[in-house]
């Protein structure tokens, strides 16, 4: 690959986590004002408020830059990089067309798994760089779901390296075929859940509930750098979805797959984010114990059993 190949790639991928995000985000507003009711803002940009975005982005840009005195200050004002860096590392190696990827990992798999668990190092520096009580607890709390639902996750992704043969995403999608709906559909479940909880997306967003840790982690943060914790919220909902869309509806299969497999990708990822934007409206907040209850007594026994389908499915198979 040439180095012009190499900067181009880069520069999508920087671009997709860039803008991607900010159409989620927009997405998520709109989507949530009609179900809701409660339309909001129609006039930035004209046509049903498409620019209000925007608006809001320039908001944030004129905001003043506050660190607290007794903040932690390389830890408070490196926290929203470490939470946005990994998603924009982790884009760069998701397939979204046959051979089309920013960079070409051989086990692209564990490479996206390992780059969106380190966003919640930030989280944490966040929590404990703003010497405020509320961000602490906040921070604790994304640890520890952090920890539970890492496993069953991990557990559902295996299953399906399991089944395809291969940690490379490019290999699971030539494995992948549509008898994987049923028979990885156990596994479906798990991981969106699990993703949703690794997100802090409600109704695992206990680590920022307003109304008992006003933001928890991000409490003390303002302009910018507040800014970056949502665009890395946005951003993580992106690579989740691609992630989903590629393990297990098929990434870029589909009809005239070699001329639209990108759009194939796209499209699937585009119904697991409304799928996701969708939890955000119609479940309440879950308590703490209810959600390590959920985690280690219902998703990680059934992503146990998802592995053990597939194990007996690929010796029944070979």
């Amino acid at each position: 690959m040439s180095l012009t190949e190499v900067t181009i790639r880069s520069l999508a991928a920087v671009l997709a986590v860039l803008v991607l995000p900010l159409l989620v985000g927009q997405t998520e507003h709109k989507v949530m004002a009609h179900m809701q009711g409660r339309v909001g803002p129609m006039y930035a940009g004209g046509f049903h408020g498409w620019a209000q975005l925007i608006a809001d982005g320039v908001k944030f840009v004129q905001k003043e830059d506050i660190t607290p005195a007794a903040a932690d200050r390389p830890l408070f004002r490196w926290a929203p990089a470490v939470a946005l860096v990994p998603y924009m590392v982790a884009v760069a190696v998701l397939p979204i067309h046959p051979g089309l990827a920013a960079a070409e990992v051989p086990a692209s798999l564990v490479f996206v798994l390992a780059a969106a668990g380190v966003g919640v190092l930030g989280t944490l520096m966040a929590g404990w760089g703003s010497a405020n009580k509320y961000a602490l607890v906040g921070a604790m709390r994304s640890v520890a779901q952090l920890l539970s639902y890492e496993l069953p996750l991990i557990l559902t992704v295996a299953s399906v390296a399991m089944a395809a043969g291969t940690l490379s995403l490019g290999g699971v999608v030539q494995a992948w075929s549509p008898w994987w709906l049923l028979w990885q559909l156990p596994g479906a479940l798990v991981f969106l859940v699990a993703a949703l909880a690794e997100l802090q997306r409600p109704p695992f967003d206990a680590p920022v509930a307003d109304s008992e840790v006003v933001m928890g982690p991000w409490t003390e943060y303002t302009g910018l750098r507040f800014a970056f914790f949502l665009l890395a919220e946005y951003a993580g909902i992106v690579v989740m979805s691609t992630l989903f869309a590629v393990l297990f509806l098929g990434g870029w299969r589909g009809p005239a797959a070699d001329h639209l497999g990108w759009l194939w990708t796209l499209a699937k990822a585009a119904l697991v984010v409304l799928l996701i934007l969708w939890a955000r409206m119609s479940w309440p907040r879950m308590r703490e114990d209810q959600l390590q209850r959920l985690a280690w007594t219902s998703l990680v026994p059934l992503a146990l059993l998802q592995v053990a389908l597939t194990a007996v499915g690929v010796v029944v198979t070979a």
